[in-house]
């Protein structure tokens, strides 16, 4: 074991039966549960399990803790408790944003402006209402996989209803000009959803500042549990709900609340607003290290999204002449776990529908790997993956034969 391996040891665990902890490089996927978040979500598994629309004590004392965690995830993002509606997660919260909207306000206009880009909850909820008869603009971005403000002003017509822009993409990590889009919505008299999943709590966000009427959120993203998001429903944002039944959530998402997910989403919120801008911060210096160090180390490498307007944590490197699938299981035999895009759609073995949104060649999207940094990211492992990755990408170039005939071609032309 070398010194570097020594270091990783004492910084991530001694090595037991189980061997060596996994170096986790795939926190835009997910995260792990926050011990904190675990230890206030049991008892709501056990002693305080009661139905939160109950009338009795039991019922009243599970519904007191929803409403504190509703508290806790509108002050993140300086909303009132009552604009909070939890989902299922990010994905829920954005088809109930889009298709709530839209149905609800068909009398008035049935286009919608998206972008290029989107998560696949967003572009897949807007095709569905496409087969429907509404009219979908999906704007095009730049080479940073950034939507031009002033374009989306010019797309928008009488019967606009809606504008969906994510926040920062959860591939490349470029942060949109929210604002400005806010801006141009609220002049228009148009809603505007963003999809803030790869943003809440880990960057500041004011949803006035920003002019959006609907926002979401999920709690996996920021150490909380699975299976547990929420929508910031501005108050007067006219919208159907998509499942019938009661009346829970402003009478817009039906079901009993998942209570001890909800408790775990507030107790996450809370730990991740206490040190937001500190451990932006750290990220940010680490990120920066772990791109600079790439792009020194290994040749014919690129940058995807923007160089300084992207989300702290987040890079995506394109390396020519392999597979980002092969570089990632390759790192992956290795104990260091990376991705190549949206987990949502690993399932699709072609490239990256936001890569080649950005004019990225079907070979460069596939070409790209993400790493996303987080609360157990440090030094060291940046340090490791530095030694690690360019002997990983040389095997596979070995194995190239784009990279055989580019070296015999006198190594020019990239």
């Amino acid at each position: 074991m070398n010194e570097k391996e020594n270091e990783l040891e004492n910084e991530e665990g001694a090595e037991g039966e189980q061997g060596p902890r996994v170096i986790y490089l795939d926190y835009a996927a997910t995260t792990p549960v926050h011990p904190d978040v675990i230890l206030e979500m049991i008892p709501y598994f056990t002693d305080n399990f009661a139905n939160p629309y109950s009338l009795h004590s039991c019922g009243q004392q599970a519904k007191g803790a929803v409403e504190d965690a509703r508290g806790k995830i509108g002050n993140i993002i300086g909303a009132a408790s009552e604009e909070i509606i939890f989902t299922s997660g990010g994905t829920e919260a954005d088809n109930l944003a889009i298709k709530g909207v839209a149905y609800a306000n068909a009398d008035r206009g049935n286009h919608i402006i998206t972008t290029s880009v989107e998560h696949p909850a967003v572009r897949e909820a807007c095709k569905s209402l496409q087969s429907k008869g509404f009219e979908i603009t999906f704007m095009p971005v730049d080479s940073y996989g950034m939507v031009d403000p002033q374009a989306v002003k010019k797309a928008i017509t009488a019967k606009t209803i809606l504008i969906s822009v994510m926040f920062a993409n959860n591939e490349v990590g470029t942060i949109q000009p929210i604002a400005e889009i806010g801006a141009i919505a609220r002049e228009k008299g148009v809603y505007f959803h963003t999809d803030a999943v790869q943003c809440v709590g880990h960057i500041p966000i004011n949803v006035e500042e920003l002019g959006v009427s609907l926002l979401s959120m999920s709690a996996h993203k920021l150490y909380g549990p699975k299976g547990v998001g929420a929508l910031y429903v501005k108050d007067c944002t006219k919208m159907l709900q998509l499942m019938n039944g009661g009346e829970q959530e402003r009478n817009l998402r039906a079901g009993t609340e998942n209570v001890p997910s909800i408790v775990g989403f507030g107790k996450a919120v809370d730990i991740a607003g206490e040190d937001l801008e500190a451990e932006a911060a750290r990220l940010t210096v680490l990120r920066d290290a772990l791109i600079k160090g790439i792009q020194e180390k290994v040749q014919h490498t690129r940058l995807n999204g923007h160089p300084t307007k992207r989300l702290p944590n987040s890079v995506n490197i394109g390396i020519d002449f392999v597979r980002g699938d092969s570089v990632a299981l390759g790192l992956d035999v290795e104990g260091v776990a990376v991705s190549t895009g949206s987990a949502c759609s690993s399932g699709n073995a072609g490239p990256s529908p936001v890569l080649l949104a950005m004019g990225l060649s079907k070979d460069d999207a596939r070409s790209s790997v993400r790493l996303s940094l987080g609360r157990d990211t440090s030094q060291e492992v940046v340090n490791y993956v530095l030694e690690l990755l360019p002997t990983v990408v040389a095997r596979f170039r070995k194995m190239s034969p784009a990279y055989d005939k580019f070296l015999k071609e006198g190594g020019k032309g990239k």
